[in-house]
């Protein structure tokens, strides 16, 4: 007997057989079983996920005379099996889609079943007819005789006329987990008396894309290529896929001193015909990964082998330059497609991102605290401080909340943030610029309500709205992700990621203010601060114990300020403002 192919040979013969699609299934079935049978159904989705299988088996059980359909036993099972049913018809439509095709179409469905009860029609990559084709077949789509069928099936049901759409039960087709195609990959191999590597059955999962049909193709090319032990090494050498090792050494030289290395390598890769939109593909998945395992390096999303590989070669990066490479490689991902030299694309990418620097503010360290520039803005303000000149931010009366000045030690302590970056060489991981008081936190924590913060967690829903908008865009950008830690009449402290957007929030609250954005999303201006959820988890704790010692500060007495433009002022002062040297003289 011929050899057959492993995904014609382990094709579903019944609905407990399909790779997914549950919720599929479990309708067709439950529509078999309560005799609600429509007259015709649409299934798409992705390629190799199911669809004509389970159209075949959908027709196998309405025709199925045993006792549990489908039973695979009954005659009309054996036809089915075999593919000579009489009553199930499948027709391809890129080859039949023509209008003279479809009207003999027509002639023979007003034929009585020869075998069973229905008679099925399979109309695969229905989205190829032409438009006469399918008004042609309108009318008997709607009204077809009691014992037929029609089941189509199209990867593009946009190609499909919204008049066969609308007269079609639709069942869309979602592509395969990972999981569910490397248990079928097991399955299959241990049917077939294939020893296969778990990492290597995991990577054919990774290739098929979702598609069942792609991952018994590839494991059939596979083994045939390696009959006797089938290794991840073997599924990279067949589908040019480059080894998380290589890409790391790789990565490891995109400095100024070693770019030239770097590109020997890139070179290298690609003369190996190795597949270079595959090789960006995952570069950008580790550089996600090492993302997340900076977040959290105890996660289980990542493998141990793929861990030691970020540890050795990514981590040493700074976080923003990661970032910043990360957007470079997914830009470039969606170009590559339909550019004519894709080795230029990415040797300029990797080349930009060996030559970066981190911006001014990190490059920097500073020794001290930097007060003259920030006093002026401080929210805080003793006595003394509150009789000083302000030129940059002027007071407004109407909005000003200080009824009382703080303790004088707050006062010196706040915007005196004590700028600690660490100089020394042996870290490079990004130290924040800004280190606020734990009397100042717990001052904040103190004039806090949850009343504030309840109201404020409904008006920050809202904050995507402004992403696209020219006067508040970078302040809605920046509170993306962050988490309100505690709520006051005129502040918010936040709870962010890392201390990358901590100092990004907290320097735009220096130079510019929040007050202007806030008053426009909450309803009233309030002032910002930003802490990591690392510092907020530490600050509650502070404060239980200082509570139960009774030591906790005075509550913040925070002074809010608008900018001149978001002053209102009435148009009659403006006019008195104006003309107030006019003078009128009658003639």
């Amino acid at each position: 007997m011929a050899y057959q192919a492993l995904y014609r040979k382990y094709r579903p013969a019944s609905f407990d057989d399909v790779v997914g699609q549950k919720h599929i299934v479990q309708t067709l079935k439950n529509a078999i079983s309560k005799n609600r049978i429509a007259h015709a159904y649409l299934f798409c989705g992705p390629r190799g996920t199911g669809k004509t299988s389970i159209a075949k088996i959908f027709a196998r059980t309405l025709n199925c005379t045993g006792e549990n359909p489908p039973c695979m036993e009954c005659e009309n099972c054996m036809l089915s099996l075999s593919g000579t049913h009489p009553d199930i018809i499948e027709i391809d439509a890129a080859s039949n889609n023509g209008v003279d095709e479809v009207r003999a179409l027509i002639d023979r469905v007003g034929y009585a079943p020869l075998e069973g009860k229905y008679k099925v029609y399979i109309i695969d990559e229905v989205h190829m007819m032409t438009s006469g084709a399918f008004n042609a077949l309108l009318k008997t789509i709607e009204e077809p005789p009691a014992h037929v069928i029609f089941i189509f099936a199209t990867t593009e049901p946009h190609k499909v006329l919204p008049t066969i759409l609308s007269r079609c039960q639709r069942y869309d087709f979602s592509k395969v987990s990972h999981k569910d195609i490397e248990d079928r990959l097991t399955y299959v191999c241990q049917q077939e008396s294939v020893n296969a590597d778990e990492e290597a059955l995991s990577l054919i999962a990774e290739l098929a894309d979702g598609g069942m049909r792609d991952a018994l193709s590839i494991l059939d090319q596979c083994i045939a290529y390696e009959q006797n032990h089938l290794t991840i090494d073997d599924v990279r050498e067949i589908y040019g896929v480059v080894q998380p090792e290589e890409i790391g050494d790789l990565v490891e030289d995109l400095v100024p001193e070693k770019a030239n290395n770097a590109m020997e390598k890139l070179t290298l890769i690609e003369r190996k015909g190795m597949d270079m939109k595959r090789f960006t593909a995952d570069l950008i998945s580790l550089y996600k990964d090492s993302l997340l395992q900076e977040l959290y390096s105890q996660t289980d999303l990542i493998s141990e082998k793929r861990k030691k590989v970020i540890e050795k070669s990514f981590l040493s990066q700074p976080v923003e330059k990661r970032i910043q490479i990360l957007n470079d490689l997914m830009n470039l991902y969606n170009k590559l497609a339909y550019s004519s030299n894709v080795m230029d694309y990415i040797e300029t990418i990797l080349l930009k991102n060996a030559l970066w620097k981190p911006a001014p503010m990190f490059q920097q360290p500073v020794q001290q605290a930097v007060q003259p520039q920030y006093e002026r803005r401080s929210p805080v303000h003793s006595p003394s401080e509150q009789k000083s000149d302000r030129p940059m931010r002027p007071q407004n009366p109407t909005v000003s909340t200080a009824p009382a000045s703080p303790k004088p030690d707050l006062a010196k302590q706040f915007w005196n943030m004590n700028v600690s970056r660490e100089t020394s060489e042996k870290t490079e991981m990004y130290q924040s610029e800004f280190r606020f008081s734990e009397d100042f936190l717990l001052s904040l924590l103190v004039g806090a309500t949850k009343t504030e913060k309840s109201n404020d967690l409904n008006h920050m829903k809202d904050g995507s709205k402004y992403i696209h908008d020219l006067d508040y865009a970078k302040f809605a950008m920046s509170l993306r992700g962050s988490k309100i830690a505690a709520s006051g009449t005129n502040y918010i402290l936040l709870g962010v990621a890392n201390n990358l957007i901590k100092d990004n929030i907290n320097g735009l609250e220096q130079s510019i203010g929040y007050e202007a954005f806030t008053n426009k999303l909450l309803g009233k201006p309030k002032k910002v601060f930003a802490i990591t959820l690392d510092e907020v988890t530490s600050l509650f704790a502070a404060f239980k114990k200082r509570a139960a010692e009774k030591t906790l500060p005075d509550p913040a007495m925070i002074e809010v300020l608008l900018p001149a433009a978001e002053q209102e002022v009435p148009v009659e002062e403006q006019l008195k403002k104006r003309f107030t040297d006019l003078k009128i003289e009658e003639d």
